[in-house]
């Protein structure tokens, strides 16, 4: 049940039996169904979630009110607002099931337990908090400095499976480009592979 996340742990530290006991011990399973709001703008976010099955996204919204899709997250991935988490303040994001969706959470209370009673989950953690700021800087230079189609390449390198699990819309607003961009692109790669 939990061989998953632990092999997506030990890529960072090494767990005896009785840790990985410990660990499990403090997760929760939580499923979602496709379309349930796991965390609004607002609220205080009170879980850092793995994903075990499905795909989430990260959303804002814009001065005119649209969304704007700043992170997907699927299977193996990790998803929260970690700002928001860490400093239980309110949170400036959504966070969205796009897909009907099993993750494991650890609450504030339960990670202060893990971190406690196994405390070389910190660098688990730091190793995850890296991760996330290399990608949103990576992100950030490429919004910047790529074109458009240059982006959305970038994109299927990174999210190869996205396209084929969520509506083009969601992707163009990763993006920021209409919807019709998306199609037009797809359509032009497409027959370039023929």
């Amino acid at each position: 049940m939990f061989e998953n996340i632990i092999r997506n742990v030990s890529r960072f530290i090494d767990l005896t039996e009785e840790e990985q006991k410990t660990f499990t011990g403090l997760l929760s399973c939580q499923t979602f169904s496709k379309k349930a709001v796991l965390l609004r703008e607002g609220e205080i976010c009170q879980f850092e979630g793995y994903i075990q099955k499905g795909c989430v996204r990260l959303y804002c919204l814009d001065d005119n009110g649209t969304e704007v899709t700043l992170l997907f997250a699927i299977e193996d991935w990790w998803i929260s607002d970690i700002a928001s988490f860490q400093e239980q303040k309110p949170s400036k994001v959504y966070i969205e099931a796009l897909e009907d969706s099993e993750i494991y959470v650890l609450t504030p209370a339960t990670k202060e337990k893990l971190l406690q009673e196994i405390p070389k989950f910190e660098r688990v953690f730091r190793m995850l908090v890296q991760r996330n700021l290399s990608t949103l800087k990576n992100r950030l230079v490429d919004t910047i400095s790529k074109t458009a189609t240059d982006r959305y390449l970038e994109f299927i390198k990174i999210y190869p499976s996205i396209p084929q699990r969520v509506a083009q819309y969601y992707i163009a607003s990763y993006l920021g480009v209409s919807k019709e961009f998306v199609s037009t692109i797809r359509k032009r790669l497409a027959s370039k592979e023929k």
